[in-house]
């Protein structure tokens, strides 16, 4: 069998903004709290490492996040929107901006929309004041009016839910679900707190729920949502039809993308590499902290556990153009549809939806598969 074509387009460009008003209790990003005298120094270096590295390419997706970029002053945002504008762009560019709700108003949706911003994500985690006092997202306003006044420049707009927090419960998480509802946002994005080190949460010794609890949580989600055509498309993310984010996409479809900024990761020329976390090295033009060489093995064994992770999986014919084989044809794939823990039809291979909430473990089966994937790509 010929080896088929791995694809060298870069589609995608994350762009990082470290900076934040407030510390969130879970976050583990590399962020630093909002200091004037840093932000000018760091949008200089922005713009020397994508002088440095950027060579060209046609962009599909553009995706500013953070840290907050919203807590950053409209004269910031202008400069910071000047040095991305050197990236090129398709016509139908997805051009995402994280924002905060409490940063949310009309001259940042203005200038957001004068620069080519075409959807917002907007961190909101949870409604309940209980909960946001654990998070550490002290925001008192009406998100509705919040929302609506998005609305009236975008029409693409996702909005964050965090569940599985501590004391939550499932009448807390079913009032959050309700709301988001009401809102009518074209696109959920849903994820269960997990409490890293170098976290507030993990230093006040926070525990993570227990698993049943955790799941029936997920399970509220994912039926909840459908019954209001939310199409769950990835373990995490559910989109009215037409609104699954690109940019996103990119990373699921293992294909390549910058990643610019502290503590940004990206994927290019067959390289995984990451920029480094600290702020003071990012300023004094070191960038990069480690970067990997994959082989054909590894960049195989990616595809697998980051498709995997789409509801609908992998694609058959694309894998095969990309990889030189059909993905059926290895071993595990045969072991996990007799287990009927994986499906296949004509199409694609997935998770069978009764096992998408342990998903993980079917993806950690893909690890070290590297004599499956020559004894096919040799035949």
């Amino acid at each position: 069998m010929q080896m088929g074509h791995l694809e060298n387009k870069v589609k995608s460009a994350y762009i990082h903004i470290p900076f934040c008003n407030t510390i969130c209790s879970y976050c583990d990003f590399c962020k630093v709290y909002y200091k004037t005298n840093l932000i000018d120094s760091y949008l200089d270096s922005l713009s020397m490492e994508i002088a440095e590295y950027y060579k060209g390419e046609l962009l599909d997706t553009i995706y500013i996040g953070g840290g907050t970029p919203s807590c950053l002053s409209i004269d910031k945002l202008k400069r910071l929107f000047s040095i991305i504008d050197k990236l090129k762009k398709i016509d139908n560019l997805e051009f995402t901006f994280e924002c905060n709700p409490e940063d949310i108003n009309e001259e940042l949706l203005k200038l957001l929309k004068s620069w080519g911003v075409n959807r917002l994500s907007i961190g909101v985690e949870s409604f309940n004041k209980k909960i946001l006092k654990i998070l550490n997202r002290r925001y008192d306003i009406d998100i509705f009016s919040k929302i609506d006044m998005c609305k009236k420049y975008f029409d693409n707009i996702n909005i964050d839910l965090m569940y599985a927090i501590p004391s939550e419960n499932i009448d807390i998480l079913n009032n959050d679900i309700d709301t988001i509802i009401k809102l009518d946002v074209p696109h959920i994005s849903t994820y269960s707190l997990i409490i890293d080190k170098n976290t507030v949460m993990y230093n006040k010794k926070y525990k993570n729920i227990d698993d049943e609890l955790d799941y029936d949580m997920y399970k509220l989600i994912i039926d909840k949502l459908s019954r209001y055509n939310y199409h769950h498309y990835e373990v995490s993310n559910f989109s009215k039809n037409g609104y699954e984010s690109k940019h996103n996409l990119t990373y699921w479809n293992n294909e390549y993308y910058y990643g610019f900024g502290v503590g940004a990761s990206g994927y290019i020329d067959k390289t995984r590499y990451d920029n480094t976390k600290s702020i003071t090295k990012y300023i004094s033009g070191c960038y990069r902290l480690e970067s990997n060489k994959l082989s054909y093995n590894e960049t195989v064994e990616n595809a697998f556990i980051l498709g995997f992770r789409k509801i609908d999986g992998i694609n058959i014919k694309d894998f095969e153009n990309r990889y030189g084989f059909n993905p059926r044809n290895i071993d595990i794939v045969k072991k996990l549809v007799r287990e009927n823990k994986l499906e296949i039809s004509e199409y694609n291979i997935k998770i069978n939806k009764n096992y998408i909430y342990t998903s993980n473990d079917i993806l950690c089966e893909f690890l070290g598969i590297d004599y499956q994937i020559e004894k096919n790509k040799n035949k």
